[in-house]
């Protein structure tokens, strides 16, 4: 919860400071997915999680299963077969996920290289987020902080625009609707 800060000001010689009241212990995980139909508006589909008490040892993160909902609710969504580019996060090469990948007809996977951010375009959008939504923001409470993240979430899936400069920025363009004559 402790706050990225963007622009502050203060009086001209004066250090600006932004009390932050205290840390919290508790975890959110949001994932996401930049996706894109020939045709139609680019599109922003996630799920956020916020974690148990960190002390009883459960889960810090995103399950298999979890990925898995979030993949079949983009296909009911889309409407379409879904080709998917991600990360290499442990989770999702799990064999459990690799054999629910493989047993789906709708779904193809591709791994991105090692460490290689600027071919993701999911972390454009939690760029465009930190210096947004929560830029300059001392979250009272977890429950403000998700409420910050969702509205934020919320207002960008409506600009695709802003998802159609995410995609672009990692190379992908967009295929464009051919003119029949």
């Amino acid at each position: 919860m402790t706050p990225p800060t963007a622009r502050t000001w203060s009086k001209r010689g004066t250090t600006p400071v932004i009390r932050v009241r205290g840390r919290s212990q508790r975890r959110f995980s949001i994932a996401a997915l930049c996706c894109y139909k020939p045709g139609e508006r680019s599109r922003l589909i996630y799920r956020p999680r916020q974690h148990d008490d960190h002390k009883s040892g459960g889960r810090k993160s995103f399950a298999w299963t979890e990925y898995c909902d979030l993949l079949i609710a983009a296909h009911q969504q889309l409407g379409a077969p879904i080709v998917l580019v991600w990360d290499n996060l442990n989770t999702h090469k799990d064999r459990r996920m690799r054999a629910f990948i493989d047993a789906q007809d709708w779904l193809t996977a591709y791994h991105l290289p090692s460490y290689a951010p600027d071919l993701n375009p999911v972390e454009g959008i939690w760029s465009i987020l930190r210096r947004t939504t929560q830029a300059n923001a001392a979250f009272t409470d977890p429950s403000h902080l998700i409420r910050r993240l969702r509205r934020g979430l919320r207002q960008l899936q409506y600009r695709g625009a802003i998802i159609d400069g995410c995609l672009t920025g990692t190379g992908l363009t967009r295929p464009t609707r051919l003119q029949t004559q």
